[in-house]
């Protein structure tokens, strides 16, 4: 066996291959040949062509240490600077839709009627149960400041204001959202004669037009359809000269304390459930829906004050199916199951004969889980002012509303 290697062949050759040349010199039987091919391999030659793979080997790693020093510092301004950028673009977008709001007719805004339909195809009550039984599973207490935690930090909840600052003594999320707050932290404005019953955002306010209330600017709904037909405020509970009716909304936002207060004394005589759907309530989607609030499952208080007439209806929302009264624990909102739109149960509430539920000013009445919005709808002198303004951050305990003389 004879294997004649030039200069050229090498050259063709890539190591691997050099390096099996070499096992079958060392195991070949020894020949002029082979001598030969052995005193090749330990030439200059050879040395040459191996040190230039091995060049050719620090030339790139080089490059490549020098194109990843210069990727890296180049994409971490561009990166910030494209940031920048998309950010400002989202202001330049979002202060033109607003601008685009305000100059429109509200009427122009609303969604079409399909839109709306195909929007309540969402199975939004199953979604809502779903969530509810998520946020209420116990976490092990190595788990909770990192999901609390992190709900807090991202929805500024103020732990010091609460009765339990500890994170890790609430089991769960939905216990979270349950926090009872300090009373110092929530003094109730005794002079006001309405104060806020809930933290939130006062959305709308304004006198009841008719039968139709407002829930954005110019965009209404029917209060019979809302409060239910045969209810008591069209029984006996018409205004009368001196007085008129009220309506107002709030918005709790998921990091607001999600309890809800009395705003005045009065006695509630009426409950009414109506199961419906859980859509958003966000002031955003108020302004595309049409009697949004008619849809959505409510729990709806009536009664009397010291003026007339005084509603309390605590709205769900998406996520929101859970509403609780304090003063009615068999309340159960959100079933299974389907319901008729427009279906309702309700009940008469006395604690002795031809009495109702009496309520302080700044006494709890119930909850929701995540956020929701309480509507209040009721009779007042015609002398009657709000004192909050639309888009208010607001506490409860709060002023929200007093007589002109006040």
């Amino acid at each position: 066996m004879a294997l004649f290697l030039t200069k050229r062949t090498f050259q063709r050759f890539p190591i691997q291959e050099l390096y099996v040349l070499k096992v079958l010199h060392k195991n070949s039987v020894s020949n002029n040949g082979f001598s030969a091919s052995k005193r090749f391999l330990s030439t200059n030659t050879h040395r040459r062509t191996f040190s230039s793979y091995s060049s050719d080997a620090g030339r790139f790693t080089h490059g490549f240490k020098r194109y990843w020093a210069s990727l890296k510092w180049f994409s971490i301004p561009a990166s910030l600077g494209f940031a920048y950028i998309c950010f400002q673009q989202y202001g330049h977008i979002k202060k033109r839709e607003k601008n685009k709001i305000s100059h429109s007719n509200p009427e122009e805004l609303l969604a079409k009627n399909w839109q709306v339909a195909l929007y309540r195809k969402i199975p939004s009550r199953a979604m809502s149960r779903a969530f509810g039984q998520v946020i209420n599973i116990d976490l092990p207490e190595w788990l909770r400041w990192p999901i609390i935690g992190l709900y807090c930090w991202t929805f500024s909840c103020n732990l010091d204001e609460a009765v339990v600052g500890d994170i890790k003594s609430y089991p769960s999320v939905g216990a979270f959202f349950r926090r009872e707050l300090k009373p110092e932290t929530r003094p109730i404005n005794v002079n006001s004669e309405l104060t806020s019953p809930s933290d939130g955002v006062v959305l709308h306010f304004g006198k009841v037009e008719g039968n139709e209330v407002e829930q954005v600017k110019g965009i209404t709904y029917d209060m019979t359809t809302f409060l239910g037909p045969g209810h008591p405020h069209e029984l006996d509970c018409t205004p009368k000269d001196k007085t008129c009716l009220y309506q107002c909304v709030l918005y709790l936002g998921p990091g607001d304390y999600h309890c809800f207060h009395s705003p005045a004394d009065w006695e509630v005589k009426l409950r009414r459930h109506f199961p419906g759907d859980l859509l958003s309530v966000g002031p955003s989607i108020q302004r595309l829906i049409k009697g949004l609030f008619n849809y959505n499952e409510r729990v709806v208080l009536s009664g009397t004050w010291k003026h007339g007439f005084f509603s309390y209806s605590a709205v769900g929302a998406h996520n929101v199916g859970s509403i609780y009264l304090d003063f009615e624990p068999e309340l159960r909102t959100n079933l299974k199951g389907k319901y008729i739109p427009g279906d309702y149960g309700e009940k008469l509430l006395s604690v002795t004969d031809n009495q109702g539920v009496c309520l302080k000013k700044g006494e709890k009445m119930g909850g929701f889980n995540m956020g929701s919005t309480i509507v209040l709808i009721f009779e007042a002198p015609k002398d009657f002012v709000f004192t909050a303004e639309t888009g208010q951050k607001i506490k409860y305990g709060q002023p929200l509303g007093s007589l002109g003389n006040e």
